[in-house]
């Protein structure tokens, strides 16, 4: 028996007996005559104690060549500590060691195994098997698999089935950019690892599932960030004969349910919110609403009045920061000079103080007097001590601009608490987005979004300018400015989705090349459905309140998409290749 007990699960009740543990060792301190050494496991810590007067002169000499992450085995006495720690759970007693055995030595590892560990991001990603050692890795993939299990109660009990769906599929032009897999068996013939199982689940609906669910694998070829990855997991659903509604309701009732099991947080009824007004209050369609303030356009008071850059703008906008009238020159310097920074874009900021004793103090003194000042104060909401922030230009790129101003402000102010958490549905995406280089549509979801149902007639009969404002039957799931998951209804009738695939830009051959197996199942009796897939890793992320979703998996890749303890992706036999009738020398050729 190599344990009778975990490293984390002596208490002070268990003092007298006699137990065997196995672990690790975190780290020793050595006081000559007396020894103390940290055990670990996944469960906990447990303080071990040699002493030369207790212990025999082997045991003790053994005691003293053991190395951090060696892993061994002791038995002995559980005692009261006589120095206790309140930090950990087992601080209350220490084993008193009558038998060790190292079960195996350990090279010293290349960065510290705690919780604030000194390896650098590649690092810990390179020696990962060590990185998951760490108490805090450990319970983000404990959290993960318990969400897990918690979905799948949770859906399993509102009568979802479980299905696996292909991970070999065909590759589709439109989304991201696919993995393709080259199949030996079909030389010259490629499959794609699927972006999302979208039409597999819609043809589980026509297959009268009713109700379909899966924790799935996706992949998607694209740049990477904190929050992205090449592979990535989602929990994937689907529901026939439902409305908008219905899968509101079913998820955010999923929602609340982990929160609530998971976190002891008790979430109110989530708040709706149209995309369109998501932009204009928020510069976002996945605002965050920890705090508010929200945009107040100016144009009616700002344009117009000799000073250039407002006269020539689009959009005059701004935001107020409460309490913040007391900035000084400086802060503001460093402000204007974020904003200008290319990854905001902005040609400059304009600021108005609002003094405790009523006056105003701005950088365009020169063109608006005081009167002026005070009715932007008022259209904004502003008091005596708080401070103004405005940016204008056109209106999409200002509205996004304020929006990066709008969550630093928020940063800097301390307004995003840890624990407090705003979920919100955002409705009524647009369906179509119009791509001024390429002159072509693109799905602002994807191809199978079905249009509001009112606007059904317009996009069948509609000309150009309707398609621009034609809405789509679709939501998203947003927590603290984070995208958790977004669905649609679905289009169920082969007339629209044609329809729909034309103003995308696909020829009738095109489509049904690609998606024909669909457009025929439509032909044998689809019901109306629709479904919601939500991020699972990046709802990890942030139900721990973490922006990274990187240490709620496994194995992840760095950014540059490569998995640095196994060293891929990497080249492959030639032999492998020839099977594959694959010449790499050849399609380089044909590249160049």
């Amino acid at each position: 028996m190599y344990r009778t007990h975990h490293c984390g699960e002596l208490r002070i009740e268990q003092v007298g007996q006699t137990v065997t543990l196995s672990g690790w060792v975190q780290k020793s301190r050595d006081k000559g005559f007396m020894m103390w050494t940290d055990l670990r496991d996944r469960y906990g810590i447990t303080q071990l104690i040699f002493s030369e007067e207790k212990s025999d002169a082997a045991l003790f000499e053994l005691a003293r060549s053991l190395g951090r992450e060696f892993v061994i085995q002791v038995s002995g006495k559980v005692i009261e500590r006589t120095s206790k720690n309140p930090n950990i759970p087992t601080g209350d007693i220490e084993i008193e060691v009558s038998e060790l055995k190292v079960l195996n030595p350990a090279k010293l590892p290349p960065f510290t195994i705690e919780e604030d560990t000194d390896g650098g991001d590649d690092l810990r990603m390179k020696y990962r098997y060590l990185d998951l050692r760490r108490g805090s890795v450990q319970n983000n993939i404990i959290f993960r698999s318990q969400l897990s299990l918690e979905v799948r109660k949770y859906l399993s009990g509102e009568g979802f089935i479980e299905v696996e769906t292909p991970n070999l599929i065909k590759s589709t032009p439109e989304g991201a950019r696919d993995f393709i897999v080259p199949s030996r068996m079909n030389p010259g013939q490629f499959y794609a690892l699927p972006q999302s199982p979208q039409t597999f689940k819609q043809i589980l609906m026509i297959s009268g599932l009713d109700k379909y669910f899966q924790i799935v694998k996706c992949f998607r070829d694209e740049d990477l960030r904190a929050d992205r990855q090449p592979e990535f997991t989602q929990i994937d659903c689907e529901m026939s004969f439902v409305t908008q509604e219905d899968i509101l309701n079913t998820f955010e009732g999923l929602t609340k349910h982990v929160f609530k099991t998971l976190k002891g947080i008790g979430l109110p009824d989530f708040p709706r919110m149209y995309y369109d007004d998501a932009l204009r209050l928020y510069g976002s369609d996945k605002p965050d609403l920890r705090f508010g303030m929200q945009f107040t356009e100016l144009n009616d008071l700002a344009k117009d009045k000799g000073f250039i850059v407002f006269d020539s703008a689009e959009l005059v906008v701004g935001i107020v920061a409460e309490g913040q009238a007391e900035y000084t020159r400086k802060q503001i310097d460093q402000l204007t000079d974020w904003v200008k920074r290319p990854q905001i874009g902005a040609r400059g900021l304009v600021y108005v103080k609002y003094n405790q004793d009523g006056s105003f103090k701005s950088s365009v003194g020169k063109f608006f007097d005081d009167e002026a000042l005070k009715a932007w104060a008022e259209k904004m909401g502003a008091k005596p001590g708080d401070l103004m922030l405005i940016l204008a230009g056109e209106t999409d790129k200002t509205r996004k601009q304020l929006n990066e101003l709008r969550l630093e402000m928020g940063r800097r102010m301390g307004l995003m608490k840890e624990g407090d958490f705003k979920p919100l549905w955002v409705l009524d995406f647009p369906l179509l987005e119009w791509d001024e280089e390429a002159e072509r549509f693109h799905a602002m979801h994807h191809p199978f979004t079905s249009p509001k149902k009112e606007d059904i007639p317009r996009m069948l009969n509609g000309d150009f300018q309707t398609m621009k404002s034609l809405r789509a039957d679709a939501y998203d799931l947003v927590i603290n400015g984070a995208e958790i998951g977004g669905g649609s209804i679905r289009i169920h009738d082969r007339e629209l989705q044609a329809k729909n695939f034309t103003l995308l830009g696909f020829t009738d051959e095109e489509a049904e090349n690609q998606f024909g197996f669909l457009m025929g199942a439509f032909e044998y009796g689809a019901p109306p459905h629709g479904g919601i897939a939500f991020g699972f890793d990046r709802l990890c992320a942030v139900m721990n309140g973490q922006s990274s979703i990187r240490d709620f998996i496994a194995f992840p890749k760095n950014n540059q998409g490569r998995d640095m303890m196994i060293d891929a992706p990497a080249a492959v036999d030639k032999e492998q290749l020839d099977e594959l009738k694959l010449d790499l020398q050849h399609i380089e050729e044909e590249i160049e």
